[in-house]
């Protein structure tokens, strides 16, 4: 991102950096020391693989496996500046990733700057005993997730009129087939479909599973879901 501007962007941190806080009287306190410059590659890299690891084995639902790799990330603070840029844009990433596009939509951005001071110290709260592995997250999971529920809460109210128009739901769950990865959980396809009935999920299912373009493996929660060609539009 910094490529082609004067500042000095796209690499690690030189040196030790904290993150200050200017009180109403203009006095400075540090609210968090990072990761040290030297520790920071292996702290990225370690912080990188235990989130794939996590996402790969299911280890956790994956939206709190994401808000607590943005957290981690922000404790790491990785650059001399940008952090908090870089981490907004990483969020919006993995939220692609894992099928929840209303960023694409809804400004996220906008929804934190609203919120900047519960942000800021949601982070702090978070981010005491962090260190020394014992911090607790609950706050900025709560965060997080409150951000993301705002966010879908004003697309259902900007689109409400669209998607109750009759057959709007069934087209959601087939455009939701198409975007998933070539297998999928019914877990993972019901997060793609805010709004949607588990009964409007299957009933969508089986109709794909008639078409011959999925088939079903397993049964229950822990059935795999396959998809055998593209799914088109209904007309």
């Amino acid at each position: 991102m910094y490529a082609r501007t004067p500042d000095n962007g796209g690499r690690w941190k030189e040196k030790d950096n904290a993150i200050i806080e200017v009180l109403p009287d203009g006095r400075q306190v540090i609210r968090f020391r990072p990761v040290s410059a030297l520790a920071t590659p292996e702290f990225i890299k370690k912080l990188c693989t235990l989130y794939h690891q996590a996402m790969d084995q299911r280890q956790a639902e994956p939206l709190l496996v994401i808000a607590s790799f943005i957290f981690d990330f922000e404790c790491i603070h990785p650059f001399w500046d940008g952090n908090g840029r870089i981490g907004r844009l990483l969020t919006f990433l993995l939220l692609y990733q894992a099928g929840y596009e209303v960023g694409r939509y809804i400004s996220l951005e906008r929804i934190i700057e609203e919120s900047k001071e519960t942000y800021y110290e949601v982070l702090l709260k978070s981010s005491h005993g962090w260190h020394e592995a014992k911090h607790d997250l609950r706050p900025w999971w709560n965060y997080f997730l409150g951000t993301l529920m705002a966010a879908y809460r004003e697309f259902e109210e900007r689109v409400g009129t669209i998607t109750i128009a009759r057959g709007a739901k069934r087209e959601m769950v087939r455009q939701a087939v198409g975007r998933l990865p070539g297998q999928f959980t019914m877990q993972e396809l019901r997060r793609a479909c805010p709004g949607v009935s588990p009964d409007m999920v299957r009933v969508v299912l089986r109709e794909l599973q008639k078409e011959n373009l999925l088939m079903c493996t397993g049964r229950g929660p822990g059935a795999v879901w396959r998809k055998r060609g593209s799914i088109p539009k209904k007309r």
